[in-house]
């Protein structure tokens, strides 16, 4: 792959996690910060790690589910695995500017 197609790729990639939501909270995950790696192999494997908003988050099967549809379903990617992480501990801090402002943090 190329990298303008590895960059077009992830693009969408970002794109596509921005159509995740935590139905319990009205953002998506990746500006909820809870996106800590991307990595798209040259064959088309995708790596994702991500954290949650809390070790014992009731949807955690839901997001990770949910993204892995999404994900499956941009040309060019061949497989996604996605891994729940724990560290570093996910903060408020890593919200986006507009997530802090849609939830009333600024």
């Amino acid at each position: 792959m190329t990298a303008e197609q590895r960059l077009e790729i992830e693009e969408k990639i970002v794109a596509m996690l921005r159509t995740v939501y935590d139905p319990e909270i009205p953002v998506d995950i990746y500006s909820l910060g809870l996106i800590y790696k991307i990595d798209l192999s040259d064959d088309g494997d995708l790596q994702i790690d991500m954290t949650l908003t809390a070790p014992n988050c009731p949807a955690a099967d839901f997001l990770v589910e949910d993204a892995r549809i999404k994900l499956e379903s941009i040309e060019g990617i061949k497989s996604v695995d996605i891994r729940i992480v724990f560290e570093p501990e996910w903060t408020k801090d890593m919200m986006s500017e507009e997530a802090k402002l849609d939830l009333g943090f600024l």
